[in-house]
C-alpha cells in the first residue's frame, strides 16, 4: 500500500509540476491554451507558481494534507475550467484530484483511521 501510495502521488505531483513549469517559462501553447479558457497571458505565470507551491506543500509530509487540500481546489477550478470550455479533457484533473487523495490514504495510516472505507 504504501509503494502503491507513492507512486499516485508521484505521478500527480510529477504532473501538476510539469504543468507548472511550462506555464513558468511561458511556452507558446500553453499561453494559447490559457488564452482559450478565458485567461489572459499576464495570469500564466502566476497559475504556474500556485501550481507549484501546491506541489511542493504535498510533498512535504507534515503538511501533505494541506497539499491535497490545496491541489484539490487547484484541479477543481480545472476541471471546471475545461467543462465550460467544453474542452473533453475535463476528467484528467478530476482523476488526479483523485489520485491525489488516493496516493494520500495510501501512504498515511492517520488518515486511513480517519476515514475507514470498511467499519467493523
Amino acid at each position: 500500500m504504501l509503494w502503491t501510495g507513492r507512486a499516485m502521488s508521484a505521478i500527480v505531483a510529477l504532473l501538476v509540476a510539469f504543468g507548472s513549469v511550462v506555464k513558468l517559462i511561458k511556452v507558446a501553447g500553453v499561453v494559447e491554451g490559457m488564452a482559450r479558457t478565458g485567461y489572459s497571458e499576464h495570469l500564466v505565470r502566476p497559475v504556474g507558481v500556485i501550481e507549484l507551491i501546491c506541489v511542493v506543500v504535498y510533498l512535504i509530509p507534515q503538511t501533505e494534507v494541506l497539499g491535497a487540500i490545496l491541489l484539490t481546489g487547484l484541479l477543481g477550478a480545472a476541471a471546471s475550467t475545461t467543462f465550460r470550455i467544453g474542452d473533453h479533457s475535463f476528467p484528467l484533473p478530476i482523476v488526479l484530484g483523485m489520485m491525489a487523495w488516493g496516493g494520500l490514504f495510501l501512504r498515511d495510516v492517520r488518515l486511513r483511521a480517519l476515514i475507514p472505507l470498511v467499519r467493523k
